[in-house]
């Protein structure tokens, strides 16, 4: 399909068409003025955005709201689609898009130029995949469904399995020397959220939050729901530089995030404390002390990291 070309009706696709629904990856083509032509079923599943709702509109439009690590709003400052019809390179880059629910996904995004016959530059076209860990954690919640450790709002581990966890990563610090991280968050202002929007929207809120940081967890990792607004996540093989990082890094993807309202798009932040265990660690020491740097971050103004 060239950029000239309208979308086909949906019950007689082309053959390339067919061709492009059939892959995991989401493919979308653009005009030289950026205006989405295409959006295949593999970008409606990625996104949660169907064909009809995208097809039409600017890929500045900031839709998906791409974000790189830095927090850099690429749709509106950067976007490699702009840059690659501007000079006909091809450019890779990982970064992460807003899905219509709200929460953050990594993808891997490829761009491309596409020409006419004469070799003008007409449009590009854009391949994005998730980079997640999916089987692994589709897989860690099979296992959690089937031992009763899942907490039924969020879909993540319960306190029961996070405590396991924790005592778990303190026996392989003691005995292995392992670098284990326990990073506790709390969603800022969540009463408030509540207040004005209601507990349905706040479970919404809450999901967000999860989907957010699961996205961004290696196979070995661990978010837990701790308690209410309370998340603990348990990081392994990690330096203390990238504990910050990583720590921050969440903190930044969900006050990047977003989920639909009445009055538009409601986003949250959380405050963080983040801590790597001890070899004199108990349970109880290890949580207190991730708690207590959470609370240090809200001291100092909520959407923090306090690292410890």
């Amino acid at each position: 399909m060239s950029p000239e070309a309208k979308p086909a009706d949906e019950s007689n696709p082309t053959l390339h068409e067919k061709l492009l629904d059939s892959l995991h990856d989401g493919v979308y083509f653009v005009d030289k003025d950026r205006t989405i032509l295409y959006w295949n079923q593999g970008a409606e599943h990625l996104t949660g955005y169907a064909a009809a709702e995208v097809v039409g509109k600017h890929c500045f439009d900031n839709i998906l709201a791409h974000v790189s690590d830095e927090g850099c709003e690429l749709c509106l400052n950067g976007c490699p689609l702009a840059a690659t019809i501007a000079d006909g390179e091809r450019r890779e880059n990982e970064v992460y898009l807003r899905h219509k629910l709200g929460h953050r996904v990594p993808v891997s995004v490829r761009c491309a130029p596409i020409f006419d016959a004469h070799g003008s530059i007409v449009g590009a076209v854009e391949i994005f995949s998730d980079v997640t860990v999916k089987k692994n954690i589709e897989r860690r919640v099979g296992e959690l469904e089937n031992l009763a450790f899942l907490d039924a709002l969020t879909g993540v581990p319960n306190r029961r399995y996070v405590e396991l966890k924790v005592n778990q990563a303190i026996q392989e610090v003691v005995m292995f020397g392992r670098a284990v991280g326990l990073l506790m968050f709390d969603v800022d202002h969540f009463k408030l959220v509540n207040d004005e929007h209601g507990h349905e929207i706040g479970d919404e809120a809450l999901r967000a939050v999860c989907n957010t940081v699961t996205h961004n967890l290696r196979s070995g990792d661990t978010l837990g729901r701790w308690g209410g607004e309370e998340f603990l996540a348990i990081v392994v093989d990690v330096t203390p530089a990238g504990l910050a990082a990583f720590a921050d890094r969440c903190r930044m993807l969900i006050a990047e995030s977003a989920i639909q309202v009445a009055q538009g798009h409601l986003r949250v932040t959380v405050s963080v404390g983040a801590t790597l265990m001890k070899a004199d660690d108990t349970e109880q020491s290890a949580i207190k002390r991730a708690d207590e740097l959470m609370y240090q971050s809200k001291s100092a103004g909520r959407n923090q990291i306090t690292v410890g």
